[in-house]
């Protein structure tokens, strides 16, 4: 299926399709240099898959993990474009999950003031989530994605079968964004959550996922108002993902700031989701650090945070949180 998220002169395709990677040319101008970025996490043969396609390609393999959204990695994917003399008609091509996708979309928005980015998730939270969308960045202080960009991708490849290399972790990791995009804007998705097995109903997740963000990303590409909807769970989350780093995933804590969020009839819902495919409930963090880096959080105000509720599930609420109210909500 070709999803076209449209943005007037950055508008762009996300192609789903098992087996899609092997024919990635097709899709992708790799007829130039390429600088194709994985992490070690990643089964080597698909960035060699890429490598493969390309005319003239380098890949850079980093350490998994949120470690390498630095300014350190960064510095060497610049350093390897500009030793290989890329120009402004040359690509990047990310080649893993959220991490490598933030990171190798900033390298190319920064490199002679942007060059081509395509994105080929291979994580389910990356492909039902980062993929699209365009936010860019890398983590600085311990802080996440406080230094970024909007830079839409070109093309989006995503071929759910790499996701048989994935332990289950990383799987239900992705399920919590999915998860997350239901609650507040399709209650039927949600309910596939509740009364079939997620695990067998990937690819019509992946899609659903996809054009909740492609309807939220067209109408508010750089997070003026409506697009905050994506952060649900992400204030409390993000809090937590800082002060236990390395330790929970991303969606993990994802799942954890949803709890915060919910009115009590929908939490009792969530719950049972949450306990089905496999998200934490509870988790032990030192709220003094939570909250400080909560009110670091980029979608902080002066006074307020800004905050999704939902209330009702398929349906959400933006509220503003006085900040003397974060310790609570913490």
């Amino acid at each position: 299926m070709v999803i076209n998220v449209n943005l007037g002169a950055q508008s762009y395709c996300v192609n789903v399709e098992r087996d899609t990677l092997n024919k990635a040319d097709k899709f992708l101008n790799l007829n130039r240099k390429v600088l194709i970025v994985t992490d070690d996490g990643v089964p080597s043969q698909y960035s060699n898959t890429i490598l493969k396609l390309s005319k003239e390609g380098f890949v850079v393999c980093l350490p998994q993990g949120e470690n390498s959204k630095s300014f350190k990695c960064l510095e060497k994917l610049l350093k390897t474009m500009l030793d290989n003399n890329f120009t402004r008609q040359d690509c990047v091509v990310a080649v893993g999950g959220g991490v490598v996708g933030d990171l190798a979309g900033f390298a190319a928005a920064v490199y002679q003031r942007g060059i081509d980015f395509y994105n080929i998730p291979t994580t389910l939270l990356s492909q039902v989530d980062s993929s699209i969308g365009g936010k860019v960045a890398v983590n600085f202080e311990g802080i996440k994605n406080i230094i970024g960009a909007f830079y839409q991708p070109k093309f989006v490849l995503i071929d759910p079968n790499v996701l048989k290399t994935l332990p289950k972790r990383q799987i239900t990791n992705g399920m919590a964004e999915s998860i997350k995009m239901a609650l507040t804007s399709d209650k039927d998705l949600f309910e596939i959550f509740e009364n079939n097995d997620p695990f067998l109903c990937l690819d019509e997740i992946i899609i659903r996922s996809l054009n909740i963000k492609k309807r939220v990303v067209e109408q508010d590409e750089k997070e003026q108002n409506l697009r905050k909807i994506l952060n649900f769970g992400h204030t409390v989350g993000h809090a937590i993902e800082s002060v236990k780093f390395g330790e929970l995933y991303h969606g993990e804590c994802v799942a954890l700031g949803m709890l915060k969020m919910c009115s009590d009839s929908v939490k009792s819902r969530l719950i049972n989701v949450l306990n089905k495919v496999g998200l934490p409930l509870t988790v032990n963090f030192d709220a003094e650090k939570a909250k400080a880096a909560l009110l670091h959080d980029k979608k902080s105000g002066n006074k307020t945070v800004s905050v999704i509720k939902v209330y009702n599930v398929g349906q959400y609420s933006i509220e503003e949180i006085p900040n003397n109210e974060i310790q609570n909500l913490i």
